[in-house]
């Protein structure tokens, strides 16, 4: 299981955004998210794919910090993360702390729960940290060109990804162009330089390296 905790950033001098986001995620995965503590929300997520999908929208906005752990997680079913324990919950603290303390970077952090019981690593949690390294670079690279958009090339990949569900592929340009008011021209141009293309080819790696990280784990349970 992925847990993910995500932190507001500047919370003090900016209005409590928790609930909008909680409702915001309502639509993109049946993973039920919560208030853990101030202005913080946490949830479970059993899906890759879906943990690639909420991080990237925490970070289109610029006001959270993303912190994902991979682990082990016990929770009952339909229970609250807050009632949750295992190296999946410790995991994403670290991470969130982290992702706060990146200075310019994106601010998103993975880490492994995948711990040792001696003082050696043994060589699957090695390689559970290692990927969970990977993964979190490439997420920051996803990041950053999601944090570039500007809102008017996030009105057009936004209605693309309406148009065609979600999958990531070119869609109708020409459609997009007559809903919005513009030229197929400025809607391609939008497309080039919004990273929309590359974002949606480099998911699935993202997803890959998560999923290959959270194998490792399992075998340390």
């Amino acid at each position: 299981m992925y847990v993910l905790t995500i932190d507001q950033r500047g919370s003090t001098a900016d209005v409590d955004r928790v609930p909008d986001l909680i409702a915001a995620l309502r639509s993109l995965t049946a993973a039920p998210f919560e208030r853990s503590v101030g202005d913080e929300l946490q949830g479970v997520v059993e899906h890759a794919e879906d943990v690639v999908e909420i991080a990237l929208y925490a970070l289109r906005s610029g006001h959270w910090y993303v912190g994902i752990g991979i682990g082990a997680v016990q929770l009952t079913p339909g229970g609250s993360p807050r009632e949750g324990s295992g190296s999946g919950f410790v995991a994403a603290r670290k991470a969130v702390e982290l992702a706060k303390g990146s200075a310019g970077q994106v601010p998103l952090s993975v880490v492994s729960g995948s711990i040792g019981r001696g003082r050696e690593m043994p060589p699957h949690a090695k390689e559970g940290a290692m990927t969970s390294a990977n993964a979190q670079a490439v997420l920051r690279l996803i990041g950053r060109v999601v944090q570039q958009r500007t809102p008017a090339q996030w009105r057009v990949v936004d209605r693309l990804r309406a148009l065609q569900g979600g999958d990531g592929k070119h869609g109708s340009q020409k459609h997009v162009a007559q809903e919005l008011g513009i030229t197929e021209q400025s809607v391609s141009r939008a497309v080039l330089r919004s990273g929309w293309l590359e974002e949606w080819a480099a998911r699935p790696a993202a997803a890959m390296l998560l999923d290959h990280a959270h194998s490792q784990i399992e075998g340390d349970r």
